[in-house]
């Protein structure tokens, strides 16, 4: 996040706004219902619906889709508030394997710049946050970037220098990691989920230097040059967080969308001495190997992503927010403005929209291309309400992580949810997910598995039942509840 904090009334407008040129081809929609309280941050949970953090920093709310599974109509129910005297903006984040969500840190604490500490868990079930102990010595997380490791784990970078902790979600306890070889301390840079379960990043302070950690050797590995700056100058040269301590921040970058290729679309801030931001395109080496990096498109009329949302569509293209907030729509070569613009988040949701700040929703248009779709090798075809069944299959957790930031803001949606239609009513519900089998991206070929529980207040009957990822349903399979 920006060093500066940004108005509110600039970053969460209620309205969606109209911007010039673009094609015609995308369609938006409004909520009937917006956010009660605005949307800072908004995470997909494993039974489908979502939980946003409004805008006053320690509320939260619930979005639950319509009986036949619309999201435009769907209604906001109130959720439990963040403890006394936890009130974040810009902390780290993300939904477990298990359902639960972690809530970390804050660059902003009470509208203040404070690099707090603080660690939450949320159980959707009992509708309860959790407090934990951070790091050992870890006095200050702030915006710190992080990721969920292919094993389930929670890898996380301390803002300030290079060290990195991984936490066990089943016990909450921290494990130190070795840095070997970073290049630069960790703050406000993005991380990258690739295939291959390694972590990859471009820097900031030693822009244009990118580079990728092994969790297994503990070490990084320069993937080299991003041939274009993809960093901004800092707003401010330092500024205190407390008891005398400084922070000199380096500056921002874009955020950054493994595509379906297997390439990393990576957007930056508008360098020193550009006029716009620029982007670059991460091809992948051979295992083990260092890739190579190719100029992309720049933003035109003097836009620049730092410090922005992006999400990829069903489609293989990646839908960018622009600082002035236009959203442009990135093919794989060219970076076209669309008519509509949005301030804030952006969410895929599983029905292949992408959410808009709590208001309104993004279509895209364009086919999906269904060798990228969960498929399902087995799963029980007689479903009782209010049992958990097994199912198995394959790329249940999507190509990609498919929603970035840029440093904060982590809304990875990289798992398997489970709808379920009643053939005869079009009444249609999400069995809750939890205990992936992995949290990796791109499995291919591999066999993957998932629980699913099946809603006590199920409607019963002759049904289908499909595997939903990053916005994209596998074929559907016949199953009867009964």
């Amino acid at each position: 996040m920006t060093q500066t904090r940004l108005s509110r009334s600039t970053i969460f407008a209620a309205a969606l706004m109209l911007a010039a040129g673009g094609a015609a081809a995308q369609t938006t929609q409004n909520l009937t219902h917006p956010a009660p309280d605005g949307a800072i941050i908004g995470f997909l949970l494993t039974d489908g619906t979502v939980l946003v953090q409004g805008n006053q920093d320690n509320d939260f709310w619930k979005l639950t889709p319509s009986s036949t599974g619309s999201y435009v109509k769907g209604t906001w129910t109130q959720m439990a508030t963040l403890p006394d005297g936890y009130v974040p903006y810009a902390g780290s984040s993300a939904v477990l394997a298990d359902g639960r969500v972690l809530f970390l840190g804050g660059e902003y604490q009470n509208g203040n710049f404070a690099l707090v500490d603080t660690c939450m868990i949320y159980d959707p079930q009992t509708n309860k946050w959790t407090e934990f102990n951070p790091p050992k010595n870890w006095d200050f997380i702030g915006d710190s970037p992080s990721t969920v490791l292919p094993d389930g784990r929670f890898l996380l970078g301390r803002k300030l220098d290079k060290r990195i902790a991984v936490l066990d979600p089943t016990t909450l306890k921290w494990t130190e990691l070795k840095s070997t070889g970073k290049k630069d301390f960790n703050a406000e840079e993005g991380w990258t989920l690739m295939p291959d379960g390694t972590v990859f990043t471009y820097d900031v302070k030693a822009a244009p230097n990118s580079e990728f950690y092994d969790v297994t050797t503990q070490k990084w590995t320069s993937a080299g040059s991003t041939v274009v700056f993809l960093n901004s100058p800092p707003v401010e040269k330092k500024i205190e967080y407390g008891n005398g301590l400084y922070y000199y921040p380096p500056g921002e970058v874009g955020p950054g969308i493994l595509r379906p290729d297997g390439t990393v679309f990576a957007t930056g801030g508008t360098h020193k001495g550009a006029t716009s931001g620029h982007t670059a395109i991460y091809t992948p080496g051979a295992k083990g190997g260092i890739g190579t990096w190719k100029a992309g498109p720049d933003f035109p009329g003097n836009d620049q992503a730092g410090d922005s949302f992006a999400s990829l569509l069903p489609t293989g293209n990646v839908l960018v927010e622009g600082d002035s907030g236009a959203l442009y729509e990135f093919d794989g070569s060219k970076l076209t403005q669309t008519k509509f613009a949005t301030e804030g988040l952006l969410l895929v949701l599983p029905t292949g929209e992408i959410l808009l700040n709590g208001n309104a929703v993004y279509q895209a248009a364009g086919k999906v291309n269904q060798a990228w779709a969960p498929t399902i090798a087995s799963v029980p075809s007689q479903l009782t309400p209010g049992s958990t069944y097994k199912i198995t299959g394959t790329q249940f957790n999507g190509l990609s992580q498919a929603n970035s930031f840029g440093d904060e803001f982590q809304t990875n949606t990289n798992y398997p949810l489970v709808r379920i239609t009643n053939t005869a009513s079009g009444a249609v519900f999400y069995a809750r997910t939890h205990d992936h089998s992995t949290m990796g991206v791109a499995t291919g070929t591999t066999p993957v598995s998932t629980q699913f529980d099946v809603p006590a207040n199920a409607p019963t009957g002759a049904s289908t039942l499909v595997v939903v990822a990053n916005g994209i349903p596998s074929a559907p399979a016949d199953v009867t509840i009964q």
